[in-house]
């Protein structure tokens, strides 16, 4: 099965390793740290021309940030992923 993430990008669900809202997921200085050494490995793909709302990890080969205008709310409903069983 595949994700629209918005604009023209799509993925394979089975490849997401995790959906997180972008404003509550970057409260944490862990996260900030991983989102900035992903983006200066240039593994951050923006999926929007827009305010992103959630960012999206994947596993196709080396992990990808995809970050996404969609709620990750919506996203996680889209892929069928139920709060703690994950259907991906």
């Amino acid at each position: 099965m595949y994700l629209h993430l918005g604009q023209e990008s799509i993925i394979r669900t089975k490849e997401i390793l995790g959906i997180f809202d972008l404003d509550t997921a970057s409260l944490s200085r862990d996260t900030r740290a991983y989102l900035a050494a992903a983006q200066k490995a240039g593994r951050v793909v923006t999926v929007t021309e827009e305010l992103p709302k959630s960012f999206i990890v994947t596993a196709n080969g080396p992990r990808t940030v995809y970050l996404s205008q969609i709620s990750a709310g919506t996203l996680k409903k889209r892929s069928g992923y139920v709060e703690g069983i994950s259907n991906l």
